[in-house]
């Protein structure tokens, strides 16, 4: 595994990290740690959702 696969595999189990504990107990760990909607909160939901995107091509890799 290179290491910008496991770069986006780290960030997309934050980011399902983050939507459990909204899901869970109405909390926004990102928004609590980074601001509601400020440009370091908003990198991270960036980089996020980057990372997903990403993991669909881990989802087919063969290696």
């Amino acid at each position: 595994m290179k290491i910008i696969d496991k770069i986006a595999l780290a960030l997309i189990i934050i980011g399902a990290i983050n939507w459990g504990l909204i899901g869970l107990l109405r909390f926004n760990l990102v928004a609590a740690l980074f601001g509601d909607m400020t440009v370091l909160s908003r990198i991270v939901y960036t980089l996020v959702g980057i990372s997903g995107l990403w993991g669909i091509k881990l989802l087919f890799d063969k290696d």
